[in-house]
């Protein structure tokens, strides 16, 4: 098996806040929205090539980080997704949306405007804040 490198797009695009077994768990540094990457340490590019316990650990996580976006930011709707067309690596996007925010009822991908950028102190405290949730350990 081959060592896991990390996109650098993923790299640039995100901090991380910590793992769950083989899965890395990233903040985007975009400051619109609430907006987690969920990236398996797996060369599988698809959902279905990951090994069974592999998905069900990355599943299982998204479901707790959605819960923690919905109640932590009181979201109105969750976006969860796999898309890999601009990075291949797998990772799954959950975005907390609301009425409210610049894009909705849009889709976030390809239509997000240049705007503020989380500070790495602020990805921090969520990290805190996810660790108190017990989504991280």
């Amino acid at each position: 098996m081959t060592e896991f490198a990390l996109h650098p797009t993923l790299a640039a695009d995100s901090y991380l806040l910590g793992q769950v077994g083989a899965v890395q768990v990233r903040m985007h540094r975009s400051a619109q929205f609430p907006w987690f990457l969920l990236v398996p340490e797996d060369p599988a590019t698809e959902l279905h090539e990951l090994p069974p316990a592999l998905r069900a650990e990355l599943q299982a996580l998204a479901d707790r980080v959605g819960r923690f976006v919905l109640k932590h930011w009181r979201c109105d709707k969750l976006n969860i997704a796999a898309i890999g067309n601009v990075v291949p690596q797998l990772h799954l996007h959950v975005i907390g949306r609301r009425q409210d925010d610049a894009l909705w009822p849009r889709v976030v991908w390809g239509n997000l405007q240049e705007g503020p950028l989380r500070a790495e102190a602020d990805a921090a405290a969520v990290a805190a804040a996810l660790r108190r949730a017990q989504v991280l350990r």
